[in-house]
């Protein structure tokens, strides 16, 4: 990377669904994160839900694509941290000190992060205190990436 640090980079892995994408690219193009994704998707970009998802925020965001886990890894710089979002992991999001430029990783919407990735990184989870399996993908991204910027913004 160069030049000034995005807030954060926001990696979804293998998703699914156009319509989450492309609300995941509206919420990176608001707070100024990156978003990239990892192949293989459910859809294509060239998807009608993707276009209509995204609205006109596509020019706005940064979005990289990669072939692989180990192509995306390749651009990671000394320092900095990755953090897997799961609901296997134990703990919460707002117990992390965030700084910019984190990578927030999710994984597909039907099955989550492949373990031999999840296991490999620090894990969090958003708080889910009325029940059900999992949040949508494009809400827990929100959450979590709205969650940098109140830290990062209070921190200057």
């Amino acid at each position: 990377m160069t030049g000034a640090l995005p807030l954060c980079r926001v990696v979804l892995y293998s998703p699914e669904k156009a319509g989450n994408v492309g609300n995941v690219a509206r919420t990176c193009a608001v707070l100024g994160a990156e978003l990239h994704l990892i192949r293989p998707y459910g859809f294509r970009l060239q998807d009608r839900e993707f276009a209509r998802a995204v609205m006109d925020y596509l020019g706005g965001v940064t979005l990289v694509e990669h072939d692989s886990w180990t192509a995306f890894q390749s651009t990671l710089q000394p320092g900095e941290r990755v953090w897997a979002f799961s609901t296997h992991a134990t703990e919460l999001y707002t117990g992390v000190a965030f700084r910019r430029g984190d990578v927030l990783l999710f994984g597909a919407e039907s099955r989550g992060l492949p373990d031999w990735l999840r296991d490999a990184l620090p894990r969090l989870k958003l708080p889910q205190p009325g029940g059900g399996r999992s949040l949508n993908l494009a809400v827990a991204v929100g959450a979590a990436a709205f969650e940098v910027q109140r830290q990062v913004g209070e921190r200057g």
